[in-house]
């Protein structure tokens, strides 16, 4: 296929998705980064947030959290620390699972683990962002 190369995702759970794609944007630790068709070799560590990818003209997205992306030869490969299809994400958990950390950050006493709840909110934020465009 001309203009696509092999997207796979992957968490320590196995595959989450291979696919050949036009585009994808990766959330990387210092910013988006964003790959097309014959990107030069590359290795970067990821952040939590939504890689959003390119099949036949369509975006589509996944939640990640943290990670490490390899691109070579027209393939990008993803070690997710873990990973959701934006088809497989429960929304109305992602928002209750925002809500809690954010009430957990509001209280901010010594029970709370603070880098805990602010792991989760990102998490659950990213997790929602990734649903965009779903209903």
């Amino acid at each position: 296929m001309a203009g696509t190369f092999s997207l796979r995702i992957v968490s320590p759970e196995g595959d989450v998705l291979k696919e050949d794609v036009e585009f994808v944007v990766l959330p990387g630790g210092l910013g988006e980064l964003g790959i097309l068709p014959n990107h030069a070799p590359l290795i970067a560590g990821m952040d939590i947030g939504v890689i959003r990818y390119t099949v036949n003209g369509s975006v589509r997205r996944a939640a990640v959290t943290g990670g490490f992306v390899e691109v070579i030869e027209n393939s990008t490969i993803v070690l997710a620390d873990t990973a959701v299809l934006s088809e497989e994400i429960d929304l109305a958990r992602a928002v209750e699972a925002k809500e809690r950390a954010i009430k957990r950050l509001a209280a901010r006493t010594n029970e709370i683990d603070v880098r805990r709840a602010e792991y989760a909110l990102r998490r659950a934020t990213a997790r929602i962002e990734a649903t965009e465009g779903k209903k």
